[in-house]
């Protein structure tokens, strides 16, 4: 049981590091200012309140910067198309599961037919020996 249990966590752990490692996000930030406005993960960040007018009088002092956390993108997912059929692995393979399915031998049992003799009396009561 502990080894189906620990089977499936080992399963778990490595699905989510596969997940987590080939993830890719990005990260945008939007300062006015040395001031941080908003940050956003999935959509585009709040700009700021600054009137259109005056962002053309002055120039504008709101920036944005966006981090671009990159995952792994070296997967080999056509690893099989490598794969050489062998002859010694195609023997191997097919040994191993045409014996695979074969019954065991009957076993013999030798005393199947003894029966026990009759018990005329009980030696140990008769002699009053018992086990303490």
């Amino acid at each position: 049981m502990i080894k189906k249990l620990l089977h499936k966590a080992f399963s778990i752990v490595m699905m989510l590091l596969v997940l987590f490692s080939t993830v890719s996000f990005t990260i945008e930030k939007h300062f006015c200012g040395d001031v941080l406005i908003d940050v956003s993960y999935f959509f585009e960040g709040d700009t700021c309140a600054m009137d259109v007018e005056e962002t053309i009088k002055k120039r504008s002092c709101c920036k944005d910067e966006v981090d671009v956390v990159k995952g792994q993108d070296e997967l080999q997912l056509g690893a099989f198309k490598d794969f050489d059929l062998q002859p010694e692995f195609v023997t191997a393979f097919v040994y191993t599961y045409i014996n695979l399915f074969k019954g065991l031998p009957k076993q013999v049992i030798p005393h199947k037919d003894y029966s026990p003799p009759n018990l005329v009396a009980d030696i140990q009561v008769l002699d009053q020996v018992f086990i303490i």
